[in-house]
């Protein structure tokens, strides 16, 4: 693709394509731009045809890797969620347009008398509603505005009416634009991103990608995974997590001929389901209908708002006619009604924390509540997991130790054929080496059982094999040690992680992980602690030797080595009992009872389907610095949310002062009014972080 540079400085270049684009062609290069390396944010204007990027790194070959660019490559393409919020951008962008045309159109060029059968027809719309509240013997914002409307109205003064009119229908554009495209964005990233699932075929288990899955089809749904597509369970019994469909907060239990949804996830057990919708059904209107109806959705902020301004309501009647009774002065009475607190509160608050979600979904970070962000912006104190979180998500085998006399090809096989039914960090960089070295294998295993934090067991030949941590292969299986082995046992490696691998009993391999810190760990205490931050800590399964060793090189306050997923949970509730507010971040299957313990879980988006679900909040696998820019936002909106309180209360207190004092007619008030309210939401659904504030999130 051919670009041209229109603008550039340090870190930031805006280039155009010389042509406008489609919504497709846009989110294709918004996308492929996404996935260079070095490109920490991008944006794309079809209608321009521009696009601006920032970066680190070399500038030469990011702008080579532009030109590769092309609208027919069929991977690029692939790159695209199915639903992406331009298409709704545009839609709201014609309406507000629209609207606005339209209005004063009809301003200029419309007879009197049309002008105000026009606003009396209006006003019908706003009247309803008030009535709708007074019947509900409610007296809130719906009554004001209608009061205002009607008052105006029946003074014939229908300049007013029809621009306060027009204002309100304004906000509600913007307010009902802001809110879809937050819940459109939430939606598609909770959307299901299966790629390959385990296909029933007779007694063996086939791992095919989901494309290929016909409706009849049976697939094997192991414990922590995420059911795939809509089905009928025709074999097991599992306890199925419904919280992402349904809203049920504990976990139903799932057996023979009962209906699964697409999107839930499998807690315990393990089921066979026969498949009656295949993918790409309604999943995505489903979340959309979930999301709408959520109370998760509902901040403290958004309520404190609503509450406040339903609250401020009859002192403004009460104003209005205590200013009629000393006066007797109409005008000046108006001048009150006109004028209120509680739009401009009842629309900020809303927009601001739906804004901030939406900017934190274009960082590649999903909250699922704008209460969560109030609580990164309260918390103290974050835990983190080890495993996955701070160190990466692929770990890779740096030994296969055989013992008992086997062959290392034949223990590697078997390890992989056990560990890819269950992906977690470790097991995958197991399957990984496999793959690697090419060791094929069948399925020669019978059902697969998954002990959580421990490990595998399964029978292969009519022999137990065992896979897992120390403690789950010789404390708790009892597992022993041939003596010629004892010397050899004895010297293994201590750098490494291990797993080990017991055969009828007796150990008959260990498999070394190397499992290196993330780069940007060495700087994510220092950062958190800047952002305020009391105590860091890191908890982990893996042995007191490694997790020291972690502990010290990225600056951890405490850390906590061989525990159990429900020693991490307890953790976290005696911490928020000592009056702390607790942030764990995870990415496992046993970190789903912190993560759901916690004031706000935070989950790694590639690690287990469970965690992702349980999580209130997820970020990316290799951008720990997302917690930085969360943080950030999160601090930004209650900075945002403390600004529009003082200004709602001062401007609008100003309004009615100078209304009281004959300075301003009513018309005049309502139009700062409901300029200043516009302004105000319109301030709201900006980004709370520039591009200065990214090129400074440096870990």
């Amino acid at each position: 693709m051919r670009i041209i540079i229109r603008h550039e400085i340090r870190g930031r270049i805006r280039f155009s394509t010389g042509k406008k684009m489609s919504a497709e062609q846009a989110d294709m290069l918004l996308y492929y731009l996404g996935s260079l390396n070095g490109v920490t944010s991008a944006k794309v204007y079809e209608r321009t045809g521009d696009a601006v990027i920032c970066f680190v790194g070399d500038r030469r070959e990011i702008l080579r890797q532009i030109q590769r660019f092309s609208f027919r490559d069929q991977k690029i393409r692939e790159l695209v969620p199915q639903n992406t919020t331009r298409e709704l951008m545009n839609t709201y962008q014609e309406k507000l347009t629209m609207r606005v045309v339209g209005h004063y159109f009809c301003k200029l060029f419309l007879p009197r008398s049309i002008q105000i059968l026009k606003a009396a027809c209006q006003s019908l719309h706003f009247l309803k509603k008030g009535f709708e509240c007074l019947r509900r013997r409610k007296l809130e914002v719906p009554v004001l505005d209608a009061t205002a409307i009607g008052v105006s109205m029946a003074r014939g003064d229908y300049k007013t009416a029809g621009s306060v009119m027009f204002l309100l229908k304004i906000g509600e554009i913007l307010e009902e634009w802001t809110h879809k495209k937050s819940v459109a964005d939430l939606a598609r990233s909770m959307s299901l991103n299966v790629e390959k699932v385990w296909l029933r075929q007779g007694e063996s288990q086939i791992l095919i990608p989901i494309r290929d899955i016909k409706q009849g089809d049976q697939l094997v749904i192991q414990v922590g995974n995420m059911i795939p597509i809509d089905g009928i369970v025709v074999e097991g019994e599992a306890m199925i997590n419904q919280s992402s469909m349904t809203g049920e907060s504990t976990p139903v239990k799932k057996e023979k001929d009962a209906y699964v949804y697409a999107g839930t996830v499998l807690e315990e057990g393990s089921i066979v389901i026969q498949v009656k919708q295949t993918v790409g059904s309604t999943r995505y209107e489903k979340i959309i209908s979930m999301i709408e109806e959520s109370e998760k959705l509902k901040s403290s902020l958004e309520g404190k708002a609503a509450h406040l301004a339903d609250q401020l309501v009859p002192y403004s009647f009460l104003g209005t006619i205590l200013t009629y009774v000393l006066t007797r002065n109409v005008t000046k009475a108006i001048s009150i009604l006109m004028v209120d607190f509680s739009c401009a509160l009842k629309l900020s608050m809303p927009i601001a924390v739906l804004a901030a979600m939406r900017e934190c979904q274009d960082h590649q970070i999903t909250v699922k509540g704008g209460k969560f962000l109030e609580t990164i912006a309260e918390a103290d104190t974050v835990v983190f997991d080890k495993t996955g979180t701070l160190t990466k998500a692929q770990p890779s085998v740096a030994q296969v130790i055989p013992f008992a006399g086997c062959q290392r090809n034949d223990m590697l096989r078997l390890a992989a054929c056990l560990e890819e039914h269950f992906p977690h960090s470790m097991a995958n960089a197991v399957v990984a080496q496999a793959l690697k070295e090419d060791l094929k294998h069948d399925e020669m295993h019978t059902k697969v059982e998954y002990v959580v934090a421990h490990g595998i067991a399964s029978k292969v030949d009519g022999q137990t094999v065992l896979i897992g941590s120390y403690h789950f292969i010789f404390e708790d299986s009892g597992c022993k040690i041939l003596e010629e082995d004892r010397e050899k046992f004895e010297a293994l490696p201590n750098e490494y992680s291990q797993l080990y691998l017991a055969i009828s009993g007796v150990l008959c391999a260990v498999i070394c992980i190397e499992d290196p810190l993330r780069e940007e760990a060495y700087g994510i205490v220092k950062a958190l602690k800047a952002q305020g931050i009391k105590k860091v800590v890191m908890m982990t399964g893996d042995s007191e030797r490694t997790a020291k060793v972690i502990a010290e090189k990225i600056g951890i306050d405490e850390y906590y080595a061989e525990v159990l997923p429900e020693d991490k949970a307890n953790f976290v509730e005696k911490e928020r009992e000592a009056g702390h507010c607790v942030v764990m971040i995870g990415d496992g299957i046993n970190d789903s009872p912190a993560l759901s313990a916690a004031d706000t879980g935070i989950a790694i988006s590639e690690g287990a389907q469970l965690a992702r679900e349980i999580a209130d909040i997820t970020i990316s696998e290799d951008a720990l610095h997302q917690m930085i820019i969360l943080k950030k936002i999160s601090d930004g909106l209650m900075r945002r949310t403390r600004k529009n309180y003082k200004f709602v209360i001062g401007f609008n207190l100003g309004l009615i002062l100078l209304g009281l004092g004959g300075v301003i007619a009513p018309g005049t008030s309502a139009f700062f009014h409901n300029i200043s309210t516009l302004m105000i939401s319109m301030k709201s659904m900006t980004n709370v972080l520039t591009e200065e504030d990214l090129l400074t999130v440096i870990l």
